[in-house]
């Protein structure tokens, strides 16, 4: 890999390099001209399929998800190769290869296709061939079933160890040889075993198996929400974003890594992706960061915890967070509200150890001469807002999460590429206002919604940035389908999970080993804690944290090298029948898994945010690993606050009391606060050894929040306090 700059940064193509080394969507293989012209009309098809069925109506769930699974069969046996060797990826020419793609990945992408398009082809029966109606053959395949059934089985697999590598494929083996080989697991996991015709036929009818809710996810919600991302990106938001952080937070202390912190959590609200958001704004902030004088270890870590948020915050989550709506069956405008606190948690710990570190380092903010002119950047910028209020004001109205994005794609096009005085781009705009129309009048969308949505395609046409040409967006379009690719892998392959769970009950088997191992402990803790028959802790409330903490170690032991997204799918059948035998509410403990899943992307020894801001920074890729766990302590312990206050999520059983979210908030905050000062060693002045591990302690005892724990933790750090406040008072204060 090319050396970066510290002074001026990466370069485009470095970054292009990054990119492709550390996320799995950008690492593709160079094909022949001929093949990329095929390709890049597959993907732009492909992209606009899935944009024009948003607003205009989905197919039936078997022939929409075939149609999904098709167009990754031919790009992802296009794109990735079999084994990735050193030359793996360079164009190499043969009489077995048609334009860089082997015959027999042709013959796999072939096989995928007609696996994929039986099912709907077959799906009302083909009496010719002797094929009954699918509603006849649920549990009683014929021996069509059977073969596209295990081709089917079998490709998924290779798709997920193309892109993602063995780790995924191998557990899901697993659990396939789980269902299969029932009878020979020991004790509690012995179960009657599932026939191999039963197996084949749950992995690949709908709607269980690979054609099951996580695939139907990605094909509806997920893939749309990746290009609006990618689009955004392309039309100026992202930038718009960096900019406002810059003038919000640039000239305070330490003030490039603020920015960094900020312009990832704007960033994170369209990207759901850690590494795109931390190559795209790290770019621009570790170099500064790094001129400012933080260590690169630091900067690259502070780039990778900010950026790892991206995964959790609203609007735009990662896929995980759409899975979980359909896993809850809820709005995903309620998944969205409940992350909003826990988001700014994160934020908050992050930010508070940049501020604490810049002070120990003594570091100034930026000059002012160098920051953005916020006149300037709004002038020519504004435009670029109009998508994502629109998508937002469709989202939060009722309206399916693809009719959202739809109508945040379609007003990203006219912001993008149409302008009042190049008439044949008005066809953009003139098209967008015709559906929108068109679906007020049939009574679908209420005044208000048309209103806005009118308005901002007509203030679109005016605005001042230079126009994206078609030839870019179709590039833009191409990179967006491929970031797309790892993501509807790992959904088609990780719904055998899901099969074999729904299948086995595993699950619940699993929640049950949990909570009983968790309380055998309990009750050891609980009899050395107690004193003269007083409780210092109930065997409930060890119980309970013993299971969190079990599972959060699974989570992030597990994620070495899983997405997330799997990752969540996974680890939620443990967790939820575990935490809801404690009295913990489903969205609590979804949301539990889904935040350890994403702090593993941040935990050495596989952290791929870290290693990504590491190539930037030319810093030590573990020790950057290790100040980016660090500093996403936020992301740690915010899961442990919600689960004791479920409130945090707007999700108490109760019912919702501002009250109670206010104390419980500011409790957590303390918590991180306490956490952060550590971490750093600083609070108010230097802070001895005694001084950070006695903060820490009660920062932890502050995260379950409750009146008597924050007594406690009150009394834990008092000695501290007095300490800071006295050795403030006898030296100047620091910048």
């Amino acid at each position: 890999m090319p050396s970066v700059s510290a002074d001026t940064g990466p370069s485009a193509a470095e970054l292009e390099e990054i990119e492709r080394k550390y996320d799995e969507g950008a690492a593709t293989k160079a094909v022949g001209k001929g093949m990329a012209v095929f390709l890049r009309i597959v993907a732009v098809v492909f992209a606009l399929y899935h944009y024009f069925t948003a607003g205009f109506g989905l197919p039936s769930d078997h022939w929409h998800m075939g149609w999904h699974l098709s167009g990754l069969f031919i790009l992802i046996y296009a794109f990735y190769p079999a084994f990735k060797t050193r030359n793996a990826y360079d164009l190499k020419q043969s009489f077995w290869r048609i334009g860089n793609v082997s015959v027999l990945d042709i013959l796999a992408m072939l096989l995928g296709i007609s696996a994929s398009l039986y099912l709907s082809l077959a799906w009302r029966g083909i009496a010719f061939f002797g094929i009954e109606e699918q509603t006849f053959r649920m549990g009683n395949p014929n021996v069509y079933d059977l073969i596209f059934g295990c081709i089917m089985i079998v490709l998924v697999l290779d798709l997920a160890r193309r892109t993602l590598g063995w780790i995924l494929p191998l557990i899901i083996c697993v659990f396939m040889s789980y269902a299969l080989l029932g009878p020979y697991f020991p004790g509690i996991l012995q179960h009657p075993g599932v026939k191999f015709q039963t197996f084949v036929s749950s992995m690949y009818f709908p709607h269980e198996g690979i054609y099951g809710v996580t695939l139907w996810v990605t094909s509806t919600v997920v893939f749309h929400f990746v290009l609006f991302g990618t689009i955004a990106q392309r039309t100026g938001l992202g930038q718009l974003f960096i900019d406002n952080a810059s003038i919000l937070a640039g000239r305070y202390t330490g003030g490039p890594a603020k920015v960094s912190v900020i312009s990832s959590a704007f960033f994170g609200t369209i990207s759901g992706s850690s590494v795109a958001n931390t190559v795209s704004t790290g770019s621009l902030t570790i170099p500064n960061m790094k001129r400012l004088g933080y260590p690169g270890h630091f900067a690259g870590g502070v780039e990778a915890a900010a950026s790892a948020g991206g995964q959790i915050t609203p609007p735009i989550m990662g896929a995980a967070a759409f899975i979980m709506a359909e896993f809850l069956n809820v709005p995903y405008t309620t998944i969205v509200l409940a992350g909003i606190f826990p988001a700014l948690l994160h934020y908050f710990g992050v930010f508070s150890v940049v501020h604490l570190m810049a002070r120990k380092l003594g570091l100034k903010g930026m000059a002012k001469e160098t920051l953005p002119h916020f006149g300037k950047v709004w002038k020519s910028g504004w435009a670029n807002i109009l998508p994502l209020v629109g998508l937002l004001v469709v989202l939060f109205s009722g309206y399916t999460p693809y009719m959202s994005a739809f109508c945040g794609i379609s007003l990203l096009l006219v912001v993008g590429m149409a302008r009042r005085d190049v008439v044949p781009s008005l066809i953009i705009p003139a098209g967008f206002a015709a559906f929108v129309c068109w679906k007020s009048l049939s009574g679908e969308f209420g005044v208000g919604i048309s209103i806005t949505l009118l308005a901002a395609t007509v203030l679109g046409i005016y605005n001042p940035q230079k126009r994206v040409t078609l030839a870019e967006m179709v590039t833009t379009f191409e990179t967006g389908v491929k970031y797309a690719l790892a993501v509807g892998a790992a959904s088609a392959a990780v719904g055998i999970v899901v099969g074999v769970i729904n299948t086995t009950g595993i699950g619940f088997r699993l929640g049950f080993m949990v909570t009983s191992g968790a309380t055998e402990m309990a009750d050891v803790i609980h009899a050395l804690t107690e004193f003269g028959g007083y409780e210092l802790f109930s065997t409930s409330s060890i119980s309970l944290f013993l299971s969190l903490v079990l599972i959060a170690f699974s989570c992030i032991l597990m994620g070495a090298g899983i997405p997330t997204t799997a990752l969540y799918i996974m680890l939620v059948s443990v967790a939820q029948p575990a935490l809801a035998q404690l009295g913990i509410p489903p969205i609590a403990s979804h949301m539990f898994v889904l935040y350890y899943g994403v702090v593993a992307e941040i935990t050495p020894p596989v952290c791929t945010s870290a290693y990504a801001a590491s190539a930037i920074a030319n810093s030590n890729p573990f020790r950057t690993g290790v100040s980016a766990f660090t500093l996403g302590l936020g992301k740690v312990v915010a899961p442990m606050a919600f689960v004791y206050a479920p409130v945090l999520l707007f999700a108490d059983p109760n019912g919702f009391d501002l009250l109670t979210f206010a104390y419980s908030a500011v409790s957590a905050i303390f918590g991180v606060i306490a956490l952060s000062a550590a971490v750093v060693g600083v609070w108010l002045a230097p802070l001895a050894v005694w001084a950070r591990l006695v903060l820490a302690l009660g920062g932890l005892v502050f995260i379950a929040p409750s009146f008597a724990s924050d007594i406690i933790a009150l009394l834990i750090i008092t000695p501290v306090i007095l300490q800071q406040v006295l050795a403030r008072l006898s030296q100047p204060a620091s910048v």
